[in-house]
């Protein structure tokens, strides 16, 4: 198989996968749909992935083809976020509670992490967050903590939480001091995690520019 041949039959596939699909799953798939006798070149289909990349890194495509969550997916550039949202309308309305950022945090970056840890870190109850960040598929149960007291369940980030921030690894986080600056991170206030009865009627809407504005709207659950 060529180069070009690879390059069409793994962009095919990239394109057909409704998540990220792996080098190691369009190996796979090439070797079985080919003769006995022929054989895949590594070499030669990294760079038939390297192609494809580069493709569609050019401005005359409003897609590209980025390496994320351990696989190849096509994705929307950002600069046309402002009209698919006007198409998918809600579906992208709902948004994350301060309070499930904050545990989604934690699990990041202190993962494997057990429900105490967080709550510990927090300073309150986090039930509601994990089962919010598990419904959503952004977080999942590991396993359980056997050296400590009662077993607890452990939790991680999933495929999905990496894919919805568009990393390719758990490494591309940015480091913490990077993010905070060297201050310390500071529990929440069990009063500071209610919330603002004002503020229930405020929501952030993105402008059809990218940029997050205050609005007035319904008392609905920001989770």
């Amino acid at each position: 198989m060529t180069i070009e041949q690879m390059m069409l039959q793994s962009e095919a596939l990239i394109f057909g996968s409704d998540r990220p699909i792996t080098v190691t799953d369009i190996e796979q798939i090439l070797r079985d749909s080919m003769n006995e006798e022929e054989v895949i070149d590594k070499e030669k289909l990294s760079g038939a992935l390297d192609a494809i990349v580069e493709k569609y890194a050019s401005d005359f495509y409003p897609f590209e083809v980025r390496q994320i969550g351990g696989g190849f997916q096509f994705l929307s550039k950002k600069d046309f976020y402002p009209t698919l949202a006007r198409l998918n309308g809600e579906k992208f309305a709902k948004r994350l509670s301060s309070a499930s950022l904050e545990t989604l945090a934690i699990i990041a970056y202190k993962q494997p992490v057990t429900k105490g840890e967080i709550e510990h870190i927090r300073g309150v109850n986090s039930d509601y967050s994990v089962q919010k960040l598990l419904e959503k598929e952004l977080i999942v149960i590991s396993g359980r903590m056997e050296d400590m007291v009662g077993k607890p369940l452990t939790y991680n980030t999933s495929k999905l939480f990496m894919n919805y921030l568009g990393l390719n690894g758990l490494d591309e986080l940015p480091r913490l001091n990077e993010i905070l600056q060297q201050e310390s991170v500071v529990p929440t206030n069990a009063q500071e995690a209610m919330p603002d009865i004002d503020a229930l009627h405020i929501q952030l809407v993105v402008s059809e520019t990218g940029e997050l504005i205050e609005v007035e709207g319904k008392n609905e659950d920001t989770e």
